[in-house]
């Protein structure tokens, strides 16, 4: 689903990433997991380039990244980030639909999705569709963002520390959604953390980097069972 062969990044002589190579299937949740400056979330901006290798090779569904125009691949990849980057001045249903609409979908097609997205994370639509994000709270907000990357059904997920900016609570409950989102709609999600205990509640498998290199990847037992190294332990 998503490979990355002997990747690296250098700027002049500093090294931030060294020989990233790993694969994630379809249908995993995969966290980036490691110490600040580590370059997770390096990685993940790879894989819809917003930054690029120095070397190495990104597949996705077998194809290499740099044969795709970036603006189709990034519309084919949905992104949540901290900042929640909601449009203050788009409603919750134009919010959610803006990938659908860049895609031509049908305004009916587009209701659709809306409708049926809130209901997964019981916002009722007549109730949610029409406010605009400041007048929901930090937690809605962010639901809303993560539906908005859901949209128009992308086959990868990106997540960038979604959660670090919310109440312990709030975290705890859409960490509960995302996890039920994923199973259900069977999404491969790439998920950056400095979380452990979010880590090993989320993961199919957990990629531990320091240093911009992989210092272990396992399950979340496995590496629980078996750390690789004292950083991991």
């Amino acid at each position: 689903m998503l490979r990355f062969e002997h990747v690296s990044l250098s700027y002049g002589s500093q090294q931030i990433l060294d020989d990233l190579s790993f694969e994630i299937q379809e249908g995993q949740m995969a966290v980036l997991i490691g110490p600040s400056g580590c370059g997770k979330t390096t990685t993940l901006k790879m894989i819809n380039r917003l930054i690029e290798p120095t070397a190495g090779r990104i597949y996705l569904d077998g194809q290499d990244i740099t044969t795709k125009d970036k603006v189709e691949l990034r519309r084919h990849i949905g992104y949540v980030i901290q900042q929640i980057g909601l449009f203050p001045n788009m409603t919750v249903a134009q919010n959610i639909s803006v990938v659908p609409t860049l895609l031509k979908y049908s305004r009916e097609e587009c209701d659709r999705i809306v409708r049926e997205l809130l209901d997964m994370v019981n916002l009722p639509y007549e109730q949610y569709a029409h406010k605009y994000p400041s007048e929901m709270s930090g937690g809605q907000q962010q639901r809303i963002g993560i539906l908005r990357a859901l949209a128009a059904s992308p086959p990868i997920v990106l997540m960038d520390e979604p959660f670090s900016a919310l109440d312990p609570l709030t975290r705890e409950s859409l960490q509960d959604e995302v996890k039920n989102l994923q199973q259900k709609l069977n999404k491969t999600i790439v998920f950056v953390s400095h979380d452990m205990s979010e880590a090993l509640k989320l993961a199919d498998i957990i990629i531990f980097m320091a240093a911009g290199e992989i210092v272990q990847m396992a399950s979340p037992e496995e590496m629980l069972e078996h750390p690789a190294n004292d950083l991991v332990r």
